[in-house]
């Protein structure tokens, strides 16, 4: 399978889907701690993609959503943004009420 389609599939499969660097339980970087830790706050059950496991994957999910930087986040198939447009988000409530109005939570 190609990555854009093992990538297409993933988001595909899961309402909620977050790549980043290291896991939900396990972040290695400050940027994926903080919007696992968003998403965990907001009580979302969310699949955690870690990119740092396959170098296609990372320069792949890049390419995917023309994105340059890592954690992007998913939900419903629609690419919501990076770390710093998920923090705003969700400071303005913004986001809570996407995840309220895609049946999330």
């Amino acid at each position: 399978m190609d990555t854009k389609q093992k990538i297409q599939d993933l988001i595909d499969s899961n309402d909620v889907c977050l790549f980043m660097k290291g896991t939900a339980d396990s972040p290695q970087c400050g940027f994926s701690m903080a919007v696992s830790n968003v998403l965990k706050h907001l009580k979302v059950k969310f699949k955690d993609v870690n990119v740092l496991e396959d170098e296609k994957l990372r320069q792949g999910i890049k390419d995917f959503s023309d994105w340059p930087t890592i954690p992007q986040l998913y939900v419903k198939k629609e690419f919501v943004g990076g770390c710093d447009i998920v923090k705003e988000m969700f400071e303005k409530g913004e986001l809570k009420s996407l995840l309220e109005e895609k049946k999330i939570i």
